[in-house]
């Protein structure tokens, strides 16, 4: 049975359609002949106990230049749709977790995916602290002093902001680098929280790999492969999509985060590992979807509704 779908995600005329996650589930869902209402987050509100949100039809269209269409404006009460999905990008800042607090009031009754609140308590780069057996030497901090110790011990290292997302000012120090205690005051500058600091991996050079999982399920995965002279694998920032397999590692460290995953109701998850270690996980706005299936891996936006349906359906 078709369902009535919100999508709550940033502009979409801003989106780059070959590459976007968000894209591909709503041409699947509209595929499905789900009906699409689309809305951006500064139009969500809550009035005496009914969560509003201020939006239009949308259909959308694998072209570039002319990929989506809007008509029939209005105000819907998320209660009376089936699904919203929560897709918008980070920053992961007072705004984002505003609405998941909105969210969290209608969800399960309107499926939200993913939950929103498990997206609130799961930032990227604290979810995964539950997990630091399997990740690098890692340190989260504010002091110079922490930070210093740490490069002594570990020599090359990474500092990154707790919240950042796409590789945004992420840094690598080396052992003889004298601005540390520079890019340091300015992260404490620029950032009120503590931020991360991480061993590098030289293994970062044959590729930074992003799994995706599907309620728990391994679904496919992408190598991201560094451009020439740059730290970051991250494709906003130049890096290189290329097809992958998984190492028996890799599946382990699926296998260990498929029950909390699955406990937390993270329906679409995109794990990042490089060599041997588990760096981040991603429950905000993976991505990644049309690189998989550009390399003949699974549609995983199809296995995205499935699972949707599914629980629609036995909730129904």
């Amino acid at each position: 049975m078709p369902l009535r779908i919100a999508v709550q995600m940033d502009p979409i005329d801003r989106i780059d359609i070959g590459g976007d996650s968000t894209f591909a589930i709503l041409l699947e869902g509209q595929k499905r002949g789900h009906e699409i209402f689309y809305y951006t987050p500064p139009n969500l509100s809550l009035l005496g106990g009914r969560l509003l949100a201020r939006g239009e039809t949308l259909k959308v269209e694998d072209r570039h230049g002319a990929h989506y269409e809007v008509s029939n404006p209005r105000i819907e009460n998320l209660t009376d749709l089936d699904v919203v999905l929560l897709r918008q990008d980070p920053p992961f800042d007072m705004a984002y977790i505003t609405t998941t607090h909105l969210l969290e009031r209608i969800h399960p009754e309107t499926l939200v995916v993913n939950d929103p609140a498990q997206v609130r308590n799961a930032p990227e780069k604290l979810f995964v602290l539950d997990f630091l057996d399997l990740m690098p030497p890692t340190l989260v901090t504010r002091s110079l002093a922490d930070v210093a110790a740490f490069r002594t011990e570990y020599k090359d290292i990474i500092i990154k902001p707790l919240y950042g997302n796409g590789g945004a000012a992420v840094f690598r120090i080396a052992p003889d680098d004298g601005n540390l205690g520079s890019l340091v005051e300015l992260f404490q500058t620029v950032f009120r929280e503590p931020f991360m600091v991480q061993q590098y991996r030289p293994e970062v050079k044959q590729g930074d790999k992003r799994i995706i999982l599907v309620d728990g399920e391994i679904a496919g995965a992408i190598n991201r492969v560094p451009a020439a002279g740059e730290t970051r694998s991250n494709l906003h920032v130049g890096g290189k999509a290329a097809p992958t397999d998984l190492t028996e590692r890799e599946r382990e460290i699926c296998a260990r985060l498929k029950p909390e995953l699955k406990r937390r109701g993270l329906i679409f998850t995109g794990i990042d590992v490089i060599g041997p270690y588990l760096t981040e996980i991603n429950v905000t706005s993976p991505t990644g979807i049309r690189q998989v299936k550009t390399f003949g891996g699974n549609d995983i936006a199809a296995m995205i509704w499935d699972v949707i349906e599914s629980k629609k359906s036995g909730a129904d």
